[in-house]
C-alpha cells in the first residue's frame, strides 16, 4: 500500500471519529431563525442591528438561554451579547405573557424570541450568526452546551428619507422598544406568517409647552391638543389604500371596544415605490383622498383623531414593506423638515406629564429617525 494512501485512510478514519464524537454528543434543543432579514437603522442618531431571533423548543425538557451572542460573520467579532437580566430584557413570548424571571426559560413546544437593536460603532455587518449557550433543565449535570446558529444576510440599504407627517409642534414621538406589548414586538400571524408591521411605529403626540397633551381631567376628544391636526403627506406618491367609515365619537368613554382588524380605525396608506408604504392611522372620519390618487409631498390627507383602538388622540406612523395593516414587515425611515427639542427619560416618564428634558445646545435638524420619546417640532415648508 502507497504512502499517500495510508495517509488518506488514517485521515478519512479521523474524520469517522470525529463525526460519531459529533452525533454522541448531539442533543434535541430548539430550532433557531431570523426570520426577516436584519436591517440597519437609526435612532437618534445611532445607527443600529435590528431584527429578531426565534427560538423554538423542539426537547422534551425545557430549556434555559444563558448567553446570547451576535457575531460578524466574517471577522468572526462579537458585535453584541447578553446574559441575565439584560437578556431576559430583549426576549419575549409570543402570544402571552411570562414571569420576568422566567422569560429565558422556553418550554417544551413553546417559542422565544429575541429583540435585537444593537448599536453599531463599528463597520456595517454583511452576514452574521447567533453564538447561543443553553442547558437543558433538568438534566443530573447541569451542562451547558454552545451552538452557533441561524446565519442572516443583514440588509444595509439606506433607510428611506421623507418629509414631516404633521405640522408645527411639540410632537411627542412616543415609542418604546422594550415594551412587552409595544408596537415593536406585538407580532401579528393573521394570514400563516408572523410579522411585525410596527416594528419602527410612531404614535405622535402633541403637547402644549408645559409638556401635557390636554388639560387636567380632559373627557372630550377635542380637548387634545393633537385631535384635528392636519396629517400630511411625507412623500410624492400613490394613495394605496383608505378607510374612511369609522364614525368619530366625542367623549372618550364612548370609544367601542374593537378587534385587531379594526384597531387602525380610518387609515391611509401611500405607496412610496421600490416596495414601501406609509400608513396613517386612527384619522378622523373625513379622509379627503381616495385610492389611485396621486398626492404631493406637504399634502394634506386628512386629520388626527382616534378611530379604532387608542387611549388618548394621537397619529400612529409607520413604513412597511406591503400595503396590508397587519400582513406586512416594518421598514425604518428618517425624517427630514424637523427640529429635536428634547426628550422624555422613559415612555413612563411621559405618561406622568410635565416638562421634558431639553437638548444641550444647538437644535439638530433632519432627516433623522426620533429616538424613544423624543420631542420635535416640524418646521413650514
Amino acid at each position: 500500500m502507497g504512502r499517500n494512501r495510508l495517509v488518506s485512510i488514517c485521515v478519512a478514519a479521523m474524520l469517522l471519529i470525529g463525526s460519531a464524537k459529533a452525533q454522541s454528543d448531539a442533543v434535541q434543543a430548539f430550532d433557531a431563525q431570523v426570520p426577516f432579514a436584519p436591517v440597519v437603522a437609526d435612532s437618534a442618531g445611532v445607527s443600529q442591528l435590528t431584527y429578531e431571533l426565534h427560538l423554538t423548543n423542539f426537547a422534551r425538557e425545557a430549556i434555559e438561554i444563558k448567553r446570547v451572542a451576535v457575531v460578524n460573520s466574517e471577522s468572526g467579532d462579537e458585535i453584541g451579547a447578553a446574559t441575565g437580566d439584560i437578556l431576559a430584557g430583549w426576549m419575549g413570548r409570543p402570544g402571552g405573557t411570562v414571569v420576568p424571571g422566567e422569560v429565558r426559560t422556553i418550554q417544551p413546544g413553546m417559542r422565544g424570541i429575541v429583540y435585537f437593536n444593537l448599536p453599531l460603532s463599528g463597520p456595517k455587518p454583511s452576514q452574521i450568526a447567533h453564538r447561543i449557550e443553553f442547558r437543558l433543565v433538568g438534566e443530573a449535570d447541569g451542562q451547558s452546551r454552545t451552538s452557533t446558529v441561524a446565519i442572516a444576510t443583514v440588509d444595509r440599504r439606506r433607510p428611506i428619507a421623507l418629509g414631516p407627517p404633521l405640522r408645527g409642534g411639540p410632537w411627542a414621538a412616543v415609542y418604546a422598544p422594550e415594551m412587552e406589548r409595544g408596537h415593536r414586538r406585538v407580532v401579528y400571524a393573521t394570514d400563516g406568517v408572523a410579522r411585525i408591521p410596527g416594528r419602527f411605529a410612531i404614535d405622535w403626540i402633541k403637547l402644549d409647552t408645559e409638556g401635557h397633551s390636554a388639560p387636567e381631567g380632559a373627557k372630550r376628544l377635542d380637548a387634545f391638543h393633537g385631535y384635528g391636526a392636519e396629517v400630511l403627506a411625507v412623500a410624492d406618491a400613490t394613495v394605496a389604500a383608505v378607510r374612511n367609515d369609522v364614525e368619530n365619537v366625542a367623549l372618550l368613554a364612548d370609544l367601542p371596544r374593537v378587534s385587531i382588524g379594526d384597531a387602525s380605525g380610518n387609515y391611509v396608506s401611500l405607496d412610496l415605490g421600490n416596495g414601501r408604504y406609509a400608513f396613517y392611522e386612527h384619522l378622523q372620519r373625513g379622509v379627503i383622498v381616495r385610492p389611485g390618487q396621486r398626492v404631493r409631498r406637504g399634502q394634506v390627507i386628512g386629520r388626527a383623531g382616534l378611530t379604532g383602538q387608542g387611549s388618548s388622540p394621537h397619529l400612529h406612523f409607520h413604513v412597511a414593506n406591503a400595503n396590508s395593516l397587519l400582513g406586512a414587515e416594518g421598514l425604518p425611515f428618517v425624517l427630514g423638515g424637523a427640529e429635536i427639542l428634547g426628550s422624555y427619560t422613559s415612555i413612563e416618564a411621559f405618561g406622568r406629564g410635565g416638562p421634558w428634558s431639553p437638548v444641550a445646545g444647538p437644535m439638530p435638524r433632519g432627516p433623522f429617525a426620533p429616538g424613544p420619546n423624543m420631542v420635535v417640532h416640524f418646521l413650514d415648508r
